[in-house]
């Protein structure tokens, strides 16, 4: 009894490193783009705000893909928060969350603005930075420095909110004593559920369940390591730590090394996730993205994990993110936005650089990153002051 406590303690109650937590997330990431696609967030909670539009006439037509039944990008979404949920509840952490008043507001404004710079970026931190990177896409990179310009800018901002409307209040209601039977339960339907598409008639049944069952994974991970990249980037600005900076560093490396094999050896095609937003698109879209994130407290993917163990914030920050992401992008579809090249252009680094070339520059600049973020923990030189 005391080897099979101790190993679910290790599994399933004790927290991760951040390190642990960057790896075990490159590892499934490339394994998932094995499977069948790249990582995404934005693209299933656009598919769930299509249909709400859909639903109540603003949209005529439906949309192509059920969420259900032919979307691997909902799937993947709906596995992220499945798997988050497991965590949270086999770790008796999960618990319904209610903020204080004030985050409800700020949930709904970063909200917002997290929908419009994901739709500049075509893609949120994951899609248009973390999985364009390791894509081996320039755009990903742009989006870097929009994302970091937007923190510093967040960061100012909850400085003067702090300083002038200090937020009080809010409370949680625990379910302590029934969350491991809850765990149990959603670990089960998990099982059921990805057996379901495997043995099911659905046009990439199977496909489905892999993309469930590896998401679900994801959020597992994440949850468990508390794996933030708002963290990363908001950090080393505001207490100069670096720890989740670093771990980030390195998941971006293994990730790109794994999917540049895949694409070199045409597992995938180079242009997956090499989307037209070099150089507007993803600078303008990571900037405001940047600044939503920080101030909702969870990026694309920390938003979902975090609806995962309870966070009722969280949960009206994906809403809306969804919601405006629709919108924006259903506008951009009327005028032909991308279409036309108003957000930039596609650039695959290796037409310009070949495989290893790419790879070198994507570890020089990761490498530089790492080197500047453990600089300043010590220095704290580019903290900033309230």
């Amino acid at each position: 009894m005391g080897a099979l406590k101790r190993t679910y303690e290790n599994l399933c109650a004790k927290h991760w490193s951040p390190m642990m937590g960057g790896i075990l997330l490159a590892f499934l990431v490339v394994v998932l783009e094995a499977w069948y696609r790249p990582w995404g967030i934005v693209g299933g909670l656009r598919n769930w705000a299509d249909w709400f539009f859909y639903h109540i006439g603003l949209y005529d037509e439906p949309p192509a893909l059920h969420p259900l039944w032919s979307s691997t990008s909902s799937i993947l979404d709906i596995g992220l928060i499945w798997g988050a949920f497991i965590s949270a509840a086999l770790g008796r952490e999960f618990a319904i969350r209610i903020p204080p008043p004030i985050e409800f507001v700020k949930a709904v404004v970063a909200g917002i603005l997290m929908g419009i710079g994901a739709s500049l970026a075509m893609g949120c931190n994951v899609g248009g930075f973390y999985m364009a990177v390791n894509n081996l896409a320039a755009n990903g990179f742009i989006m870097l420095i929009g994302l970091i310009f937007g923190v510093i800018l967040a960061i100012k901002y909850l400085y003067w909110e702090l300083e002038h409307f200090p937020s009080s209040g809010g409370f949680e209601i625990g379910f302590q004593k029934i969350d491991p039977f809850l765990g149990v339960i959603a670990l089960a339907g998990l099982l059921v559920a990805t057996r379901a598409y495997f043995g099911s008639e659905l046009d990439r049944g199977e496909v489905m369940g892999g993309c469930l069952i590896l998401a679900a994974g994801i959020g597992y991970v994440m949850h468990r390591s508390r794996f933030c990249m708002v963290n990363a980037l908001r950090e080393p600005f505001m207490t100069g730590n670096a720890e989740m900076g670093r771990a980030l560093t390195v998941s971006i490396i293994l990730s790109a090394i794994g999917i540049a094999i895949l694409k070199y050896n045409g597992v995938r095609p180079e242009s997956a996730y090499v989307t037209p937003t070099f150089i507007q698109g993803a600078l303008i879209g990571g900037f405001i993205f940047g600044f939503g994130m920080t101030v909702a407290g969870g990026c694309g993917s920390g938003s979902l994990w975090r609806v995962g163990e309870g966070q009722v914030k969280l949960m009206i920050v994906a809403t809306v993110f969804g919601l405006s992401n629709s919108i924006v992008r259903h506008i951009f579809a009327e005028y032909d936005v991308i279409e036309n090249g108003y957000l930039g252009k596609a650039v695959f680094m290796p037409d310009y650089l070949g495989y290893a070339g790419t790879i070198l520059l994507i570890a020089l600049i990761v490498l530089v990153w790492y080197i500047v973020i453990d600089w300043n923990e010590e220095s704290n030189r580019l903290v900033l002051e309230m």
